[in-house]
């Protein structure tokens, strides 16, 4: 646990870095704008010069004491640390960047395309380790939690109108446009990050050292397993036959541990498209159904059956 923490706040501080490197060198000084509370900060900014940080702060702020009683202390915690470290970043790099310096400043599209690429991945690698950068990221995080939708579509319908009402500071429909390509590719990248590192693989172990490998896997890689009796088919012996699943980045570490334990094991991995449950993802539906709805729906059925 100690180290899963560590390794996740390390993950969002470098998350938070990449998210300030793209917005303070290809996004600012382009004038384009990204949603969420960065892009009301960003649009504040350029109409009344008051800092980004000093806004997104503020903001943030408020969102996250809404946001605790609904995500919980863990969640708003790590949210709280990236906005701090946000802040911070953002700080440092308006005081110790060259004013003039303006990347690709003749070609706004791939500034758009580069930016939106730094501040998606910041948002997903922040989502990813249970936080968030805040704004519209702690929004789309609380829908999610109780609706099967899309984290980078939630993001996306929350920031249309944050992008279309930076025209009242802009003045330019042009600049408006290229927030909305900004907008696609953030959202692409969200999910895309995200969906990568949620991924789970599952394991057939047929191993006469069944009863090791399955106490290796439940104490040192905490990943639970079950035992399925089998019979070879050309031997006729019965066996055991281990099944497990577990994330894709554990698969590696799973491999060694068996190897270690039995070179000649058998090993099957396969690819699954979702994991519900303990130790995975939460069921989410869109319309919950009552129990007694369901009884009384399978009793109609019987009842029609006779």
């Amino acid at each position: 646990m100690i180290y899963r923490t560590i390794r996740d706040y390390a993950i969002l501080t470098v998350a938070m870095a990449i998210g300030v490197i793209g917005l303070n060198m290809f996004l600012l000084p382009n004038e384009i704008t990204m949603g969420g509370i960065v892009g009301i900060a960003s649009v504040v900014y350029w109409g009344t010069n008051i800092p980004v940080q000093d806004t997104y702060f503020v903001l943030n702020a408020v969102l996250l004491i809404v946001a605790l009683k609904v995500l919980g202390w863990k969640f708003c915690a790590k949210t709280i640390y990236a906005v701090v470290v946000f802040t911070i970043g953002t700080s440092l790099m308006q005081h110790l960047m060259d004013p003039h310096l303006h990347l690709l400043a003749d070609q706004k599209f791939m500034a758009c395309i580069v930016g939106g690429v730094f501040m998606g991945a910041s948002v997903g690698l922040g989502l990813s380790t249970g936080g968030s950068t805040g704004g519209s990221d702690v929004i789309a995080s609380i829908v999610h939690k109780y609706r099967d939708v899309s984290l980078g579509h939630i993001i996306l319908f929350c920031d249309v109108a944050i992008i279309t009402s930076s025209y009242v500071v802009l003045k330019d429909w042009e600049k408006v446009l290229y927030s909305y390509v900004l907008m696609f590719v953030i959202s692409f990248v969200v999910d895309y990050i995200v969906n990568s590192l949620r991924q789970s693989v599952q394991f057939f172990i047929i191993s006469d050292k069944y009863q090791e490998i399955g106490e290796a896997i439940n104490k040192i890689a905490d990943r639970g397993c079950s035992t399925l009796n089998g019979n070879g088919f050309y031997s006729q012996k019965d066996i055991k036959v281990i099944f497990c699943i577990a994330k894709k980045n554990e698969s590696s570490f799973i491999f060694d541990l068996i190897d270690e334990i039995d070179p000649n094991a058998f090993v099957a991995q396969s690819a699954v498209i979702g994991v519900y449950g303990q130790g995975f993802d939460r069921v989410k539906v869109r319309k919950k159904m009552k129990l007694k709805d369901i009884n009384k729906q399978l009793g109609k059925e019987y009842h029609d059956e006779v």
